[in-house]
């Protein structure tokens, strides 16, 4: 039987898979393998992931590597139910399984086995045969001299806090705010431990490095890697030797403290939420603009996620408003901001801002759905949403006569599948202004209904539909 890692995400996420995979299969006397692309990736300069080759050595490559990619209609998946080795085995001969594959971050927490034996994902990870290239930066970062007992500090900012995700909301525990770093770094010299400073905002972390006087991962000699991907090991290995790592939930950091078998720790671990929110929000009011607009932007969006269920909608707004005025290219703070009034009644001021966000996209392009209508509904692999909380109080206010959450609410129905219901709210939508361009451009199109996933002429008729007129 195989056990199987496949992912296809950024080198942190394909190496904790892979010692996963790897530890569970040990423990099983199970084959492992592993799926690899022969292709450098890049995403918009926040991941890069290099060819398999100048990965891993020739010896392990011929024995694990199992391709770019394997049939996963052979292989069952590993996920969040619970398994054991007799399960796995008597599931895999019945559905004639090559193997499973075992993706999942967490995988190994659904796993139970009898006895006292674990299953050590440190060994199976420091196991891997890397090419000498990689092993020259680990060994490197073996040399590095400590001033003393370090903590990490993982100040991850990448695609969340400059990219797309920061949209999205839900991503923001991966990741510390720069804005609590220096009340990290107090708290751990006040119980003996240095602190070392690793992170993407290199303007970021020279600023604080002079406030704090904390290490930079560059003091230690990562710059002397050009290859990107060969600084990521020097910086995961070096981090492996601290005592501790304090980061997000990134999973950088993660494959890091697997590498050095050393606790991972959010920020909670120093802090509660209230009191890091605190924390954050009296800096950035005395120093905002030191950082980065959309550090300071995400700093702020933190203390919102941390404070959200405690504060009142005027406290959210405060933040909220300080948050789109460094980030107004960001739908979500707007659309919270609106959710803040609803939440307390005030539909009139909430539907002022809707109306305003709405219309300034709809005349920079009228295409439905408008770009902040798809931040409404706009999910991840897991499901969640940033937005699911506030759906109704975006109905109530469309039940309450106002246009523009009535347009919102048109296409939350059509997008969890009540097309009746939608159509409904997309008809009075335009009964309450009939000559209103985006009003009767959305109508249409929650009228044409979702494109079908299959069958050629159901997907011509849909087609031929979006040619008609109002």
């Amino acid at each position: 039987m195989l056990i199987a890692a496949t992912r296809i995400d950024g080198l942190g996420g394909r190496l904790l898979a892979m010692a996963n995979a790897k530890a569970l299969a040990d423990w099983l006397g199970c084959r492992f393998g592993f799926t690899w692309s022969e292709e450098a990736i890049q995403d918009n300069t926040f991941h890069i992931v290099d060819v398999v080759r100048k990965i891993f050595s020739d010896a392990f490559i011929e024995q694990y590597w199992l391709g770019e990619k394997v049939d996963a209609s052979r292989f069952g998946v590993l996920g969040q139910t619970i398994f054991t080795p007799r399960s796995l085995e008597t599931t895999a001969r019945e559905r004639n399984l090559e193997g499973w594959i075992c993706d999942d971050f967490d995988v190994l927490k659904s796993f139970r086995a009898d006895g006292p034996k674990t299953v050590r994902r440190s060994e199976a990870l420091r196991g891997f045969g890397f090419s000498s290239n990689v092993t020259d930066a680990i060994n490197a970062a073996r040399e590095v001299r400590f001033p003393g007992p370090m903590a990490a500090l993982h100040l991850r900012s990448g695609d969340i806090v400059h990219g797309s995700y920061r949209t999205k909301m839900i991503f923001a525990d991966k990741v510390i705010p720069s804005a609590l770093a220096g009340a990290i770094v107090s708290e751990l010299s006040a119980r003996g431990l240095n602190t070392l400073l690793i992170g993407q905002d290199r303007e970021t972390l020279e600023y604080l490095r002079a406030r704090t006087g904390a290490l930079l991962i560059s003091d230690l000699g990562a710059g002397e890697f050009e290859d990107r991907t060969l600084r990521d090991f020097f910086e995961m290995a070096v981090m492996a030797r601290c005592q501790r790592i304090h980061a997000g939930s990134s999973i950088f950091a993660a494959v890091a403290s697997v590498m050095g078998d050393i606790p991972h720790l959010n920020s909670e671990a120093l802090f509660s939420k209230a009191r890091a929110a605190e924390i954050v929000l009296a800096e950035l009011k005395a120093h905002e603009r030191d950082y980065h607009r959309l550090e300071a932007a995400f700093g702020y969006q933190s203390a919102f996620l941390n404070l959200e269920d405690t504060i009142s909608p005027a406290r959210a707004r405060e933040i909220l408003e300080r948050a789109l005025a460094l980030d107004p290219e960001n739908d979500i703070y707007a659309l919270k901001i609106v959710a803040a009034y609803f939440r307390e009644g005030d539909f009139p001021s909430g539907e002022a801002v809707l109306k305003s966000l709405m219309s300034r996209q709809f005349r920079a392009r009228a295409k439905i759905p408008l770009p902040a209508m798809r931040v409404l509904t706009e999910r991840v692999w897991d499901g969640k949403n940033a937005m699911s909380r506030d759906f109704g109080l975006f109905l109530a206010s469309a039940q309450a006569g106002h246009p523009c959450a009535m347009a919102c609410s048109a296409y939350l129905l059509r997008e969890s599948g009540e097309p009746r219901r939608a159509g409904a709210m997309a008809a009075r939508l335009v009964e309450s202004q009939p000559a209103n361009p985006m009003f009767r451009k959305i109508k249409r199109w929650v009228r044409l209904g979702r494109k079908p996933e299959k069958g050629f002429w159901a997907k011509t008729i849909w087609k031929l539909r979006q040619l008609s007129p109002f």
